[in-house]
């Protein structure tokens, strides 16, 4: 059994992210964690080294606030750019922790949220394809698509990381840090 550990404010962390069949998908190598609890982590990154499964490698080009929940399949990256707040969720498993990194399981689906509200999903046939290659249990198919409703819902509801007091307070808070150090 993988040892739980929750990372404190303050603390840097890798975020990795997985495939259903085990395999790495993607590796942000460090996130300052702004809040830490069993239920949910947020932290912020900027100008981040991103390392891809094939080995590729990108730098993030903007300061980013993320946000995972413990009960919710799915996650959020609040892209601070120029013209506004976007938004990049990612259909997801619940988040996971150890001493290694905070990890998940990247289910293809993402919806994309423009600054004024709008938003698209993403990425339907990838996830039909890898649902059908990689053998997705109809249960994980059930709680993905209630999940795309709840992370509807939340967008159209100014919830969680869309409510506007979410962004000021958490993009503070993650300059605060990172004047400190």
């Amino acid at each position: 059994m993988v040892k739980s550990r929750i990372p404190k404010e303050g603390d840097t962390i890798k975020i990795q992210s997985y495939k259903h069949d085990g395999n790495i998908h993607r590796v942000w190598s460090e996130t300052r964690i702004l809040k830490g609890t069993d239920h949910v982590i947020i932290g912020g990154n900027d100008h981040t080294l991103v390392t891809e499964s094939d080995g590729r490698t990108w730098i993030t080009r903007e300061p980013a606030i993320v946000y995972f929940h413990a009960e919710y399949w799915f996650n959020v990256i609040c892209m601070f750019r120029e013209d506004g707040v976007y938004y990049y969720c990612n259909l997801s498993s619940p988040f996971a922790c150890d001493e290694e990194a905070l990890k998940y399981i990247d289910y293809d689906l993402d919806i994309k949220v423009y600054p004024n509200g709008k938003y698209h999903l993403l990425d339907e046939d990838e996830y039909e394809q890898h649902m059908n290659q990689m053998k997705y249990p109809k249960d994980i198919d059930v709680i993905l698509r209630r999940n795309v409703d709840i992370l509807q819902q939340w967008i159209e509801h100014k919830k969680g990381p869309f409510a506007p007091d979410f962004i000021k307070v958490w993009r503070n808070r993650f300059q605060k840090l990172r004047n400190r150090s």
